[in-house]
This record gives C-alpha cells, structure tokens and sequence, in this order.
C-alpha cells in the first residue's frame, strides 16, 4: 500500500502543498493525524470532500479503491474557500456545501473513476478560484514550523497585536495560533525521527521543542490516539 505526493503546478504553488494519492484505504484503514492543512479529498466514489483540518485524529475505514486529493498550504485554506478555515474544522463536508457553484464539478469527478483525472479536475477547480494566501497567516505558520515561540512573541516578530494574529489564523487556517503551534510541534517530532531514529525520546521531545518527555507524551496521545513510541514506528512527514 503506497501514499504518493506530487508536486502542484506552477500556477497553484502558493495556495497548494501538494496533489496525492493514497493506496492504502483499498484494503485497509489509516489514522491521520492533524497537519494545519484542508484538504480537498475524492474516496474513490461520491463527490469530493473539503476535509479539515482536524484538532485529534481521524480513522479512516477502507473504501475499496484509491483516494486523492488536493492539501491547500496552511495559510491559503480560508481564502481558496471563501469562508472562515475554522469553519469545516474537524468536518467533511461535500464540496457543494462550500463552493454551490461546484455542482458540475462534483458530478465530473463523482463519474471521473480515475484519480489522475479528479485530480486534474480539482486542480482546475481551486486555480479557477484565483485565491491567495493570507500572507499574515503563513508567515506565522512558517515561523511557528521553525521553532518554539510563545504566541505573544511570534506577534511582537510579525508587528501586529494577539488578536489580530489570532483571528487571521484562525480564519486563514482554522486553527488559533496555540493549537497551529501544537500542530508544528509534532510535525517536528516527525521530522526528528526521520532525521535521527536513534536519538532517545528524550532528546527526540527537546529537538522538537516539547519541555519534557511527559510534556511529549500528553501532546502526542492527545493529537494522535496513541503513544509517541506506537506513533513514531511508521509515521512519515507529509507535505503542508
């Protein structure tokens, strides 16, 4: 079972991560974990969706064929859209529920059978929006992927005051800037693992910014359902 990102055409590069297909929900279930992005998702039958993003983790059950998908970058979801991130936060929602214009496109990818044709499809559909980031917004979400900073700080760095910087994320992203900071913490567990799987929990939780190994070990159950060492076994960073 294979999970592939390709690179989003030129033209969509600042509103979108990236385009991808996931094998493994054919047969078998996934659980995904938050990632700070929504994604505009086909499961192989029906309409598409607009999911995310999520707060805790999602199990999916198999759908019998590949899924795709299109992940809009953090900072970029609330304006392709048209409405608040936070709106669809832990939602799936057809597509038409957000964009009524979409009714023809929906029936084009429900009846397309072939993912490289939805995500051609989807593609279309969100670079026909025109929308660009919120540059407010992916700025903080750069910054806080980076390192640990306290909101306030990050605020003080990007010149404008914790409420307007926790209303622009929220919208431009759908999450408050304390929860999206939560988010880039673990993706930085990830990232960790990946470049040093020897490193101990301990070291692991510090180079990501976690104040201790319990601090580490709340957080992660807490965003993924299981322990930092069940989660690290086979996670992989994905594209946001």
């Amino acid at each position: 079972m294979t999970y592939r990102e390709f690179r989003a055409p030129t033209g969509l590069l600042p509103v979108v991560a990236c385009l991808w297909r996931n094998d493994t929900l054919v047969a078998g279930t996934e659980r995904v974990v938050p990632d700070g992005c929504v994604d505009l998702v086909w499961l192989g039958d029906g309409p598409p969706l607009v999911v995310g993003p999520d707060t805790g983790p999602v199990l999916w059950e198999p759908t019998g064929t590949p899924t795709c998908g299109v992940r809009l970058r953090q900072g970029a979801a609330g304006n392709v859209l048209g409405l608040p991130a936070s709106a669809v936060r832990d939602l799936q929602v057809p597509l038409t529920e957000v964009w009524p214009e979409a009714r023809a496109l929906s029936d084009q990818v429900a009846t397309a059978g072939d993912t490289a044709e939805c995500l051609r499809l989807l593609a279309g559909a969100v670079l026909h929006r025109r929308a660009t980031p919120d540059p407010l917004a992916t700025a903080a979400a750069r910054r806080l992927a980076d390192r640990e900073i306290r909101v306030a700080d990050l605020a003080a760095e990007l010149g404008v005051g914790e409420r307007r910087l926790h209303r622009r994320v929220t919208a431009a992203v759908g999450y408050a800037p304390k929860t999206l900071a939560r988010v880039a913490r673990l993706r930085r567990l990830i990232g960790a693992d990946g470049e040093a799987p020897t490193m101990s929990l301990a070291d692991q939780a510090l180079a990501a910014g976690y104040a201790s190994q319990a601090h580490m070990t709340d957080e992660v159950h807490r965003l993924t359902g299981v322990t930092p060492v069940r989660f690290l076994e086979d996670v992989r960073l994905t594209a946001a």
